[in-house]
């Protein structure tokens, strides 16, 4: 995996960093494929955080 994929996916990459990964992109299959497999991790990762405020209240 290439180390800016989840950093991408979780949206953490500054405006430079962002542009220059999405250069990368352009002539990288395997990590348009990998950034497909982990498309549903913010998600997920934010209906956890939703599930411990309710369960800490």
């Amino acid at each position: 995996m290439h180390p800016e994929v989840a950093a991408y996916v979780l949206g953490v990459l500054d405006d430079d960093e962002t542009e220059r990964f999405e250069r990368h992109l352009d002539g990288c299959a395997d990590c348009r494929r990998e950034i497909q497999e982990l498309q549903e991790v913010p998600a997920a990762l934010d209906e956890l955080k939703e599930q411990s405020s309710r369960v800490d209240d």
